[in-house]
């Protein structure tokens, strides 16, 4: 196995992180579908997201056999899709080994509806989607020898010539995944934790040749990335030293010399924190910046911290910003109403972003004073917007 791969300690990476003492009391918003659907529908930052992790790919130097890229976390598939064919246009010709983790059902059945299309375009592509954890997703193995030998690995080689023949066949697929991509709740942390482990490995039976030296092989992986995309990857209010210890600081071994790991999380100073602040003043859910990020990476990291650039650019590079769709003129100072389901998908983006907890949202929505608290910031601002904030983490190409 590689340098890369040797440096690599799964050990490190949890699941996902443990902050409450009551697992019960154990919240993850992410996990809310109904929150997550509406943000994803009504926001523009997956595109914004996929933008950013695009300007990178001029600075990655791929190595045969393949251009290797892991997603710590795909959600819906929209970034990752995108991503990808941002990838075909910079690398027309070259061979795709992509690793998305997701642990949520639901997920992975939107991410598949946006996988025939990347098969007709780049064809030399093998997707693997996996439920394994950030310890173990990148070598696609769990860590316990004893839950390995539970691992079901289902390779899938499509045949067609066509992306309807692709979503056929991936269609078929459902059964599989109703019966192995199941979650259960930890009793220990109470985050959400796969039931049965599982790889699915999609590729075009056609270039099975092809990419004979890019499939992966069970138990013989390498985690050689040129990409790794961690957009939200943790908690908000988890401390910076949490987030680099078992998360950033485990992924980024995972790099291959020259491979860059492109981080993304909200920053706050927005609309979207206004609303949250109107019905909780003082409410500061962004307790860490980028720079904490990379201070405390690099210190996670120790002597091996010599391998990494890490690079936090300025402002105008780093810090970016989505919004909330509208229609034209629905909003403005001299409107006379704004709908209600503006209202309420603003305050539920809002309330998404800053990870407020169910028990807290269930207690103010009662009074109805958070409707009058978001229609206060709309008008003020004609719109609701959030600021996010990238950081590069590379792997130094000559060591």
């Amino acid at each position: 196995m590689n340098s890369t791969a040797q440096i690599f300690q799964p050990s490190q990476v949890v699941p996902s992180e443990s902050l409450d003492k009551n697992p019960e009391q154990n919240f993850r918003f992410y996990d809310n579908r109904q929150k997550y659907l509406m943000f994803v529908n009504t926001c523009s930052e997956k595109r914004v997201v996929a933008e950013r992790v695009t300007q990178e790919l001029a600075n990655i130097h791929p190595r045969p056999p393949a251009l290797r890229v892991f997603d710590a976390g795909i959600g819906d598939g929209t970034v990752l899709s995108r991503v990808m064919r941002s990838m075909h246009r910079h690398f027309e010709t070259l061979p795709f080994y992509v690793v998305g983790k997701e642990i949520s059902l639901e997920d992975i059945r939107l991410t598949l509806e946006k996988v025939p299309d990347r098969f007709q375009e780049h064809p030399a592509t093998v997707l693997i989607l996996t439920n394994l954890y950030y310890s173990e997703a990148p070598l696609l193995i769990p860590n316990s020898p004893a839950v390995a030998a539970r691992l079901v690995w289902h390779e899938v080689p499509m045949r067609g010539t066509t992306s309807a023949e692709y979503e056929q066949q991936i269609n078929d697929l459902e059964p599989f995944l109703a019966q192995h991509w199941r979650a259960n709740v930890s009793k220990k942390t109470g985050n959400p934790v796969y039931e049965q482990p599982a790889v699915l490995v999609l590729y075009l039976e056609k270039y099975k040749f092809l990419l004979s030296q890019v499939l992966p092989k069970r138990g013989a992986i390498t985690t050689d990335y040129d990409l790794i995309l961690a957009s939200q990857p943790y908690r908000a209010r988890a401390s910076a030293t949490f987030k680099a210890q078992k998360v950033i600081a485990p992924l980024v071994q995972g790099l291959a010399p020259g491979g860059r790991l492109v981080g993304v999380h909200s920053c706050g100073d927005d609309p979207g924190l206004e609303i949250v602040q109107g019905v909780w003043p003082g409410e500061a859910p962004f307790n860490s910046t980028r720079h904490d990020i990379l201070r405390e990476t690099k210190s996670a990291l120790g002597n091996r911290a010599r391998y990494f650039n890490f690079n936090s650019y300025s402002d105008e590079r780093s810090k970016f910003k989505y919004q909330m769709y509208t229609l034209p003129n629905e909003i403005d100072a001299e409107a006379t109403s704004i709908g209600t389901s503006t209202l309420v998908a603003a305050w539920n983006n809002a309330t998404y972003v800053a990870q407020i907890e169910d028990e807290r949202l269930t207690e103010v929505m009662m009074s109805g004073r958070y409707l009058e608290a978001t229609k206060q910031v709309l008008r003020k601002h004609n719109g609701l917007w959030f600021n996010d904030e990238s950081y590069v983490i590379s792997r130094k190409r000559d060591i």
